[in-house]
């Protein structure tokens, strides 16, 4: 087969591959038939994997500036917010079991994002524990040490199981200032 043949050939297995007309396994069975078993680099496949890696890597940073943004709106919105406490409560929770569920679903896919959305997710349970002490138990030191033990707890428990380190140092670190400052104060 010419050489201007071959190349027809294998551009069009590409645009299978591309549009995702077959799956990925057949076209590069395909590819390393028709190339003979030689390493191939066409100038559409490069240029279609850096435009593909260059907008994964745009769509990831406008996600975790967008997720950002959202944490502390809702942050702030949490602790500014004097009348229905319930309801602000309630919608942080869901929004921090959304993120946490998420986590778990782009954790395969997506390395950075994950971390990102855990978090998230962490920092608002952690908000909802002071606001909730804080709104409903005013004046009681107890249920707020309680709860940030808690928080503490939960994310050395998680760091632990998952191996993550960022939550188990966090919740290791925050294990030791609050018994720290229990025994100084």
């Amino acid at each position: 087969m010419p050489n201007p043949r071959k190349k027809i050939i294998l551009n069009e297995i590409l645009f299978w591959k591309q549009n995702k007309l077959l799956p990925d396994q057949y076209c590069d069975f395909l590819m390393t038939l028709y190339s003979e078993g030689n390493e191939l680099e066409l100038e559409e496949e490069v240029s279609y994997k850096k435009a593909v890696k260059a907008k994964e890597k745009r769509n990831n940073n406008i996600f975790l500036i967008s997720i950002s943004i959202i944490i502390i709106l809702l942050v702030l919105g949490l602790f500014m917010t004097t009348e229905f406490v319930w309801l602000i409560v309630l919608f942080v929770g869901i929004i921090a079991l959304v993120l946490m569920l998420s986590a778990f679903t782009f954790a395969k896919k997506h390395g950075l994002i994950a971390p990102v959305l855990q978090i998230a997710a962490a920092l608002l349970i952690f908000a909802l524990s002071v606001k909730i002490s804080l709104e409903y138990f005013a004046n009681n030191t107890v249920v707020l040490f309680s709860l940030l033990i808690s928080n503490c707890v939960i994310w050395l428990i998680t760091g632990l199981k998952l191996k993550l380190l960022y939550f188990t140092l966090s919740g290791s670190l925050g294990l030791v200032i609050l018994i720290g400052y229990q025994f100084l104060y």
